[in-house]
């Protein structure tokens, strides 16, 4: 009985440390909104037209997108960002049979693509840089990714790709 009450009791106070250390929680530099996102060309993860796994696809690639903002956006301007299209990398190719009816194909003709607007603004709300951007890149299949495991690789590599070349990097 002694036993289970110690780890019971280390266990929460390392639970209630390791939440001391995280700190305060600061809000997110950037907010990200999918308009329309049953009309995407492609962002799930069944035939054209399905919207199996699209809602998790999208979750992903609006996590990835905050949570770079942090790296790029300095504190206290907020980037506001709103997908219009997202086209994934590959393909699914149901006529390779009912095995193959969910696998995503990639070859270099299924490039991944999203389109875009922003507006990045400051404290005070002034407008600092807007446009709209489609992202793109055709030789995403012959670059080398640190995780070639993460099932969003090749789009997270346009959202890397627009971010450095259109944000500079704090310092």
């Amino acid at each position: 009985m002694k036993t289970i009450r110690f780890t019971l009791t280390t266990l929460l106070g390392l639970a209630v440390a390791a939440g001391l250390a995280a700190g305060p929680k600061t809000p997110p530099r950037a907010e990200v909104i999918f308009s329309h996102p049953d009309k995407f060309t492609d962002a799930a993860d069944g035939p054209r037209g399905s919207d199996i796994g699209r809602d998790s696809n999208l979750e992903q690639l609006k996590d990835y997108l905050v949570d770079r903002a942090n790296v790029y956006i300095p504190e206290g301007q907020k980037l506001e960002v709103t997908i219009t299209d997202v086209d994934l990398a590959g393909e699914v190719e149901p006529w390779r049979g009912p095995r193959f009816q969910d696998t995503r194909i990639v070859k270099d003709i299924y490039s991944p693509r999203i389109d875009l607007s922003f507006k990045l603004t400051d404290a005070s709300g002034a407008v600092l840089k807007q446009g709209t951007r489609q992202l793109r890149d055709l030789t995403f299949n012959m670059k080398i990714y640190p995780n070639r495991n993460d099932s969003r690789v090749y789009e997270k590599g346009l959202i890397d790709d627009w971010m450095r070349n259109e944000f500079r990097a704090r310092k």
